[in-house]
């Protein structure tokens, strides 16, 4: 008889990227795709990941990678996807440069959409310069799950915002006809929170340092971030139910504070935060009207980057990003300042994932000024029938009281 233990076993076996994706892939076949990333080789090359597959977030998830030459004015077909066999999907993938010019590919791996434990795995590329790398093999770097990007410490040590979280579909003492047992349920209530993953030799080995619980009545996906700030602390923002909570760590993320709720609103879904080349941080979110055409605090549109001089005190310059529903944002900023930030829109509908190219003078003008910003850059669309539209309040795959 299959056990618990079992299922997680086949969630850690590794799977041989697809380097060249048939036709079961297609843009005309999927009919859920959403929550990107990007990131850029040294030599201008952009990278843009998401996951698709299904019609929501299952264990029919499948990731996939695309690439532009020519500053996101257009892009590739997926050039590689990675597919799990059976029961077992990947999801939440996520592209970072290391500080040795190493370009890394992580994603989650899951028996079914969440099985307590999952695992983030990783592949990298030393030359992420041309449209067909050489990728190393997979490898399972710990347990949990990472959304965000990684951040290199002033120290030289890199942090990983994983997170474990203790789903409503996850029941004890059974679970999808298995049976959890005490121990194995206590281990994943144990580890539920928003945690810190570090490497101190670049990427070699990996430890988990620490982190914070928010209260379970708040707490939610975490999809939390970490900036250095200027006084060598580490500060935490955490997605909750009620918005952004946050932490605060003196001890390079060993020991955090208790999260406490942010003055930053925000509806409960992904933000984005890193500094800037500036010194400036950038905070990317949802900056809804709150008039009374649109009382609610869930709904998911107005996507907008902000900027703050004080460390995040503040954050008086803001430009709007795009006005209609999407979500999950990311980005970067290039080594001439160009800022990309790739979203979604529309997960089961227009199945769009769309970028905005802008530079840190736009934010301050609160408009799009500089001569090469553009809004809406199409990374990719699919076309495949869905038997669900999106809920034009939020996203029903991320209610938190249907996880």
């Amino acid at each position: 008889m299959e056990t618990y233990a079992d299922r997680l076993q086949i969630a850690a076996r590794p799977v041989v990227p697809i380097l060249n994706p048939g036709s079961e892939f297609s843009d005309q076949v999927r009919r859920f795709q959403g929550i990107p990333a990007i990131e850029q080789a040294p030599c201008g090359r952009l990278w843009a990941t998401w996951y698709g597959g299904g019609e929501g977030e299952d264990e029919f998830n499948y990731v996939l990678l695309a690439t532009s030459a020519n500053q996101g004015e257009r892009w590739s077909d997926p050039v590689l996807v990675i597919d799990p066999p059976g029961q077992v999907r990947a999801f939440d993938s996520v592209l970072w440069m290391d500080p040795n010019g190493k370009m890394w590919l992580f994603w989650t791996q899951s028996w079914t959409r969440w099985d307590g434990r999952a695992g983030v795995w990783a592949i990298t590329t030393d030359h992420p310069e041309g449209p067909d790398p050489i990728w190393s093999e997979p490898r399972r770097l710990c347990d949990g799950v990472m959304l965000n990007k990684p951040i290199t410490l002033a120290t030289g040590e890199w942090i990983l915002p994983v997170s474990f979280i203790t789903p409503g579909t996850l029941k004890h003492p059974n679970w999808q006809g298995v049976e959890i047992t005490p121990e194995e349920w206590n281990f994943i209530e144990e580890r539920s929170g928003a945690w810190v993953v570090s490497s101190t030799d670049s990427g070699r080995t990996f430890q988990l340092r620490g982190g914070g619980k928010v209260p379970m009545e708040d707490r939610c996906h975490n999809e939390h971030m970490i900036i250095e700030r200027e006084d060598g602390s580490l500060w935490m923002l955490i997605r909750t139910t009620y918005g952004i909570a946050e932490s605060v760590s003196e001890d390079k993320g060993f020991t955090w504070s208790d999260p406490v709720r942010s003055t930053i609103p925000h509806t409960h879904s992904r933000f984005f935060i890193r500094r800037l080349q500036s010194g400036r941080l950038l905070l990317v979110k949802h900056d809804v009207p709150t008039d009374e055409s649109r009382p609610s605090p869930k709904v998911r549109s107005h996507l907008t980057a902000l900027s703050s001089k004080d460390d995040g005190r503040t954050w008086p310059e803001s430009l709007v990003l795009e006005e209609g529903l999407c979500s999950y944002p990311d980005g970067i900023q290039s080594s001439d300042g160009t800022l990309f930030v790739t979203y979604d829109s529309e997960r089961r509908g227009a199945k769009k994932i769309l970028l905005a190219r802008f530079r840190e003078e736009d934010i301050l003008a609160g408009s799009f000024v500089s001569p090469n910003a553009r809004k809406r850059l199409l990374i990719n669309q699919a076309f495949g029938a869905t038997t669900t539209a999106d809920d034009p309040m939020d996203d029903p795959m991320d209610d938190p009281t249907k996880i």
